[in-house]
Order: C-alpha cells, then structure tokens, then sequence
C-alpha cells in the first residue's frame, strides 16, 4: 500500500495562488519568489501528489484534471490550518479577552461580573462605531454585543439572543404625533422605508423634502434632518440617544417586529473567557422586568 503524500502547506499555498493567476510570472510577482523557484516548487508538489497540477500554453497555464480536483482540497487546507493556529493562539492567551459593544449599548454589569470571576484575567472593553462593525471577523475584539442584523455573513459565528427591544418612532418635537401614546407601522402610509445594512435603524425621507437622510451621514447627522422636517426614523427603544434633544420625539410603534439584541463570538474560539462572557451577558444584560 502506497504511503500517505507528506504535503508541505507552503507548496500548497503556491500552488492555489498559480491556479488563481493562471500564469507562474504573475503568481511569483504575488509570491514575492522568483519564477524559476515557484515552478521547481510546484514540480515538487506535483512529486508528492504523483499527479501533474497544470498544463503551459502559449497564454499562460491551466489546471489539468488532476488540478480541478485538489483545488478546492488545497483551499480547505490552507483554511483548515488558518483556524488551527488562530485556535490554538487563542488557547494559549485564554487569560485574555476584548469585549466590543455598539451604539448606547451598555456591557458594564457583565464586564464587572466577568473579572469578579476572573480577577487575573486581562479583560477589555472596546466601543465601536458602525465603521468598525467587521472587527469581530477581524479578530480585534473577541465578543461582540450588538443589535441584529449583523453587519457580515454569521455562518461561522456564534449568536446568542440576550434579549428582544420593542421599536420606537422619532419624530421632530412639532410633529403631530408626538405625545401619542402609540402609533402603527400602517399609520406610516406609504413612506419609504430604508433599512441600514449594518444597524437596526430604519429611515425614511419626508415625502417631497429636498434633504434626505444618506447611508453616508452620520447617526447625529441623521437625527438633525428629523429635527428639521426632513424625516422619520424607527430605532429600538432602548436606543436613548433621540431622548437628549428636545426638539425630538419618541413614541412607541406597533405592528413590527421587535429588535433583538445579541452577543456574536467566533465558532472556532476556544477561550474559555468567551463562553463564561457569554453566559455572563444572557443574565446579567436582560433588562429589568
């Protein structure tokens, strides 16, 4: 029975970067190697697999067969390996943990219970602004306590609900609705409505104003179009950034679904930190009853 091929992950990286350029000049310019030296290395892939990888023509190469087959296997390695490091760097600074938070969301009660448990564990918090909203992804902070949507792709995280907010209209302080005690989403006729990819928030334009709220503005720049006449906002209500103007509004609004508040860890983390945080939140966020 012929042995198991002893794979070097380096010969494997070059060569998914040669089948990404489809040409060993531009793969070894991307490599920072010299050509000759990327094509002795992928010789020596194709020795190990016993299997020829790519096929020279005139334009540049192309995966053989052969080739078609152990791409997407290489790519799952080259991952597969990733993870194993980051995991294993994790464990080995599981003394160590950074807790991100958004908007006017408040972390202070499970931070403080999470170092009561864990007193000699280097423990920080990080508030972030929309921009920063990828640094979970990004491995700048280790557990995120945000509102839904996440504002990245969640298959490879953990999502936990600590609990859901009812939502809120805001309107300018003179807008006839403001002191009811309630309105509905029907009342809001046939405004156009315009979720943010990346917050709860929902806006919508006064009909035939000439300002309109854009993706690009700020939240306070967002909120001074409302002031101004130019707009609505539906927000959670626990967000009490609206209640320090007064020339602003809030009144509670049916007929939509609430907004749910959750804490996100990455799905291959194994700091212990992050589960304790996690139990931590679920408790010790929840609003009062």
């Amino acid at each position: 029975m012929p042995e198991d091929p002893d794979l070097d992950l380096r010969l494997v990286r070059y060569f998914a970067v040669v089948a990404e350029h489809l040409n060993f000049g531009r793969a070894a310019a991307a490599l920072h190697v010299a050509q000759p030296a990327l094509s002795r290395q992928i010789q020596r892939l194709e020795h190990q697999l016993g299997a020829r990888l790519f096929d020279r023509t005139p334009q540049g190469s192309r995966l053989t067969d052969a080739g078609r087959v152990f791409l997407p296997r290489a790519h799952d390695l080259l991952h597969t390996a990733r993870e194993a490091a980051l995991a294993t760097r994790a464990a080995a600074t599981s003394g160590a943990l950074t807790i991100g938070y958004v908007g006017d969301l408040v972390v202070t009660p499970a931070v403080r219970e999470l170092r009561r448990r864990h007193p000699d564990a280097e423990i920080t918090t990080r508030h972030l602004g929309w921009q920063e909203a990828h640094a979970l992804p990004e491995r700048r902070v280790d557990a995120l306590v945000t509102r839904m949507p996440l504002p990245f792709p969640d298959g490879r995280f953990r999502v936990d609900t600590l609990y859901d907010e009812p939502r809120v209209l805001v309107v300018p302080a003179s807008h006839p609705w403001a002191g009811k005690e309630s309105v509905t989403l029907d009342d809001l006729g046939g405004a156009e409505l315009a979720a943010c990819t990346s917050t709860a928030t929902i806006w919508a334009a006064t009909p035939g104003s000439a300002a309109r709220p854009s993706a690009d503005d700020s939240f306070e720049d967002k909120l001074e179009l409302i002031a101004d006449g130019h707009g609505v906002a539906i927000l959670p209500a626990g967000d009490r950034r609206p209640t320090l103007r007064e020339d602003l509004a809030t009144i509670p609004l049916e007929g939509i679904d609430p907004c749910r508040v959750v804490v996100a860890t990455r799905g291959t983390d194994h700091n212990p930190l992050a589960g304790d945080f996690r139990e931590i939140a679920r408790v010790w966020l929840a609003p009062a009853a």
